[in-house]
């Protein structure tokens, strides 16, 4: 067994054990997905470097940072050498770029249209596994008056009542809402409890002289608007 003093040298290192290295010297963009997620687990295991398995990581999310942003603390620590604190390092890093993406794409105060709304909304909703339901709530001007999570569901669905929607629009003295809720499948087409679900909260803002201005559906990739396609 080799005692300490004659550890290898990192220099002495293959080019794929050493990105850290590969950075200094050759800067960020040098370096590949792989081995960017190396230097955030920091070390492999005895069978294989950080890089292959960040590599084999990858590959099971399709080579789509997208895919793996979406990766929960207990999917990720199911692969061999992947613990909890890895696990949590790789999705606060993926994390942090999402919401640098976010930041420099100006989101607007106001909302004169669907594409306002969805430029809010979409940093609260994205690479969710979950469904969640919420409203913008707006004054006179149009101007956002505050963003409101309503409800957390599962895979296929939650939950959205009129009475909470209406008490919180009420609490902040709206003049109209924007009820917005994801589809963790990717799929933009409202269901018929989507539909009814808005024109029964819609109905039911013109008793209070709340105006409903349209309900979404956000994906990773899109959204649907109710008052574009003449739902509202």
């Amino acid at each position: 067994m080799e005692n300490y003093e004659n550890k290898i040298s990192i220099k002495a290192w293959a080019e794929e054990d050493r990105p850290r290295e590969k950075l200094s010297t050759q800067g960020r963009r040098a370096l590949t997905d792989a081995e960017l997620i190396a230097i955030l687990i920091g070390s492999g295991s005895r069978t294989e470097s950080a890089v292959e398995l960040s590599k084999r990581i990858l590959h099971h999310y399709g080579n789509d940072l997208n895919n793996l942003g979406r990766a929960s603390v207990a999917e990720l620590s199911k692969f061999k050498g992947i613990g909890e604190a890895k696990a949590i390092s790789i999705i606060a890093a993926l994390e942090v770029g999402r919401r640098r993406n976010d930041t420099e794409s100006k989101v607007p105060e106001s909302v004169t249209g669907s594409k306002d709304a969805y430029k809010i909304l979409r940093p609260f909703m994205m690479d969710l596994n979950h469904e969640e339901f919420w409203i913008l709530l707006l004054n006179q001007g149009g101007k956002v008056i505050a963003k409101e999570l309503i409800s957390k569901g599962g895979l296929t669905g939650t939950v959205a009542d009129p009475k909470i929607i209406f008490h919180i629009a009420l609490q902040h003295n709206a003049v109209s809402v924007v009820m917005a809720h994801n589809h963790p499948s990717g799929n933009l087409k409202p269901s018929q409890l989507d539909i009814d679900l808005t024109k029964k909260i819609a109905n039911a803002g013109k008793l209070l002289d709340i105006n409903v201005l349209d309900h979404l559906i956000v994906t990773n990739d899109g959204f649907y608007s109710f008052a574009d396609e003449g739902v509202i």
